[in-house]
C-alpha cells in the first residue's frame, strides 16, 4: 500500500485553490494534458480558480483534452442538473478548450461505456484525475461494492447519493437512480490523482479512505494502491485524521 500525500488547507477556499494549482501545474508542464474532471459543489471553486488563471493568461486550455468522471442516465445535456450543463457553466464556456476535446460519458447511449474507454485510451490516458468523495466513500459514481477491476459502466445510485444530490435538481424533480461512471480501474490508470474533500460531512469518508481497510466498502480506499495521489482537505474534512500536524498545511 502507498501513503497518499495529504494537504490540509485552513479553509474551503484554500483547499479549492490548492487543487486548482495542481491542475494549473499539469497544464503548464504539458500544454496537451489529458484531464479527468469531476463535478459537485466542492469543484465550483476549483473551476473558478482555473477560469481566473486562464483570464490572466497564465494557462491555456487550447491543447487540453478532458474526460469527465460520470453523468446521470436519462438527462439531456442541457438539463440544468446534468453534468454537461454544469461543466459548460463552470468551466467550458469560460475558457478556450476545444469542444470536441471536452468529453463526457453519454448516459443515454447503449454503447457509451466501451466507446468512452476507447476514447480515453486513444487520447493517451489521463494525466491528472480530479476526484471528489461521497459520504459513503464513492469516487465517481462507484458506490460501495465496486471493486478495483471495474471499468466505465452504468451503475445504480445509492439512496444516500441520490439524497445528497437532490439539492442540485429543481424542486420536485426526482434524482435519476442510474448513472454512467468511470470505473475504479479506469480512475487508477491516471498518472496522477487529486482528491478534494471539504466540509465535516466528508470527514468519516476521508478517514476510512486514508486509515481504514482497503476494500469495496469504501471505494476511495483503493486510491492507496496508486503511487501518486494527493488528498486535499479543509480543516473540517480532515478533523478525524489522526496526525494532521504531519500533513502539509496551506493557509489563506
Amino acid at each position: 500500500m502507498n501513503s497518499p500525500k495529504i494537504i490540509i488547507a485552513e479553509n474551503t477556499d484554500a483547499a479549492e485553490r490548492a487543487a486548482a494549482a495542481l491542475i494549473e501545474a499539469s497544464i503548464l508542464a504539458k500544454p496537451a494534458s489529458v484531464l479527468g474532471l469531476a463535478t459537485g459543489r466542492s469543484m465550483i471553486g476549483v473551476y473558478r480558480a482555473l477560469v481566473a488563471a486562464y483570464a490572466e493568461s497564465r494557462i491555456s486550455f487550447s491543447q487540453v483534452a478532458s474526460f469527465n468522471l460520470d453523468e446521470y442516465c436519462g438527462l439531456a445535456p442541457n438539463h440544468p442538473a446534468s453534468f454537461a450543463h454544469y461543466m459548460n457553466e463552470h468551466l467550458f464556456d469560460a475558457v478556450d478548450i476545444r469542444r470536441d476535446q471536452a468529453h463526457l460519458p453519454d448516459g443515454n447511449a447503449t454503447d457509451a461505456a466501451k466507446s468512452y474507454e476507447r476514447a480515453i485510451a486513444e487520447a493517451g490516458g489521463i494525466d491528472l484525475q480530479l476526484l471528489g468523495i461521497g459520504r459513503n466513500g464513492h469516487i465517481g459514481f462507484n458506490e460501495p461494492g465496486s471493486d478495483a477491476a471495474t471499468r466505465t459502466r452504468v451503475v445504480e445510485l445509492a439512496r444516500q447519493t441520490q439524497d445528497a444530490n437532490a439539492a442540485d435538481f429543481p424542486a420536485g424533480t426526482p434524482v435519476p437512480d442510474h448513472a454512467i461512471t468511470m470505473g475504479i480501474a479506469t480512475i487508477l490508470e491516471a498518472r496522477q490523482i487529486v482528491l478534494l474533500a471539504t466540509g465535516a460531512a466528508k470527514a468519516d469518508a476521508v478517514f476510512a479512505a486514508v486509515n481504514g481497510e482497503v476494500g469495496t466498502h469504501n471505494p476511495a480506499s483503493f486510491l492507496r494502491t496508486h503511487s501518486d495521489v494527493t488528498i486535499i482537505c479543509d480543516r473540517d474534512a480532515a478533523r478525524r485524521l489522526p496526525h494532521p500536524a504531519q500533513a502539509e498545511t496551506r493557509h489563506g
